[in-house]
């Protein structure tokens, strides 16, 4: 594993671990719960808004416990209207932000330090606890080419940090670290088009398979991954600083 300036800085909350992020000063507890009947991936291929397919191999989870589970930290909290529930007029109504329907959105690969300050406040706004400065240029700066953002002319609405190693020498294993979007530019699938196209840089360099972590209590960035194909691998107890459950996803590529 690499050492990286976040590793060198005494006090740093943040520690990479076997391939995995940290950010806990307590010792992370995952523990497995008894042995459920496996699932299997539905699907084998997906789709995003621009013509971007990714292609996945079919695998058994460890568990598929409803209480059982996600570069790292994904707390995005983007909801997919296309899986919401049915709202009345009003509340749809509410839902038609002109934000909504901006024309302007890109999506950009990063290409210097000085979109990392936009990078920084952007993801901030949603952590649960937050990251230093070291943690974020150990991402981005080791795998540039796994940073991708949205932008809506000079300003960045969404981003999404990975990495991409081997995992106990076995498996090629990208980790999504980070994945945000500015509130007033969810629903419109921006976390979902950020995903896949981090995937699809993924697989091209011949990634075997993608974990994350997320809270346990968000339920929409949980359903945005498994709407991608990521099933339920663990459930990590008492991950976050602020005591919160977490749950690893894993999406098989091979």
């Amino acid at each position: 594993m690499e050492s990286t300036a976040a590793e060198s800085q005494k006090g740093d909350r943040d520690v990479i671990l076997n391939g995995e992020c940290s950010t806990s000063l307590h010792e992370k507890e995952e523990i497995n719960k008894p042995e459920q009947p496996q699932k299997l991936c539905s699907a084998n291929k997906f789709t995003d808004l621009n013509g971007l397919t990714i292609h996945t191999q079919s695998r058994p989870s460890t568990s598929t416990n409803e209480n059982h589970l996600t570069s790292g930290h994904s707390d995005l909290l983007e909801y997919d209207p296309s899986t919401s529930e049915e709202k009345n007029p009003t509340e749809q109504a509410e839902l038609e932000d002109p934000c909504e329907k901006s024309t302007n959105l890109t999506y950009v690969s990063y290409e210097s330090e000085l979109q990392m300050e936009a990078i920084m406040a952007l993801i901030t706004k949603d952590l649960s606890e937050p990251y230093s400065i070291y943690t974020y240029r150990y991402f981005i700066h080791n795998w540039p080419n796994l940073c991708f953002l949205a932008m809506d002319g000079d300003n960045c609405v969404g981003a999404i940090v990975c990495k991409l190693d081997m995992h106990k020498n076995m498996v090629r294993r990208g980790y999504i670290a980070m994945l945000a979007v500015e509130k007033e530019y969810r629903r419109q699938k921006i976390g979902s088009n950020l995903v896949v196209r981090a995937i699809k840089a993924m697989q091209e360099d011949s990634c075997d398979e993608v974990v994350l972590e997320t809270e346990v209590t968000n339920t929409a960035a949980l359903r945005l991954y498994e709407n991608l194909g990521f099933v339920r691998d663990k459930r990590l107890f008492r991950y976050y600083l602020n005591g919160v459950d977490a749950l690893r996803l894993k999406l098989w590529l091979r």
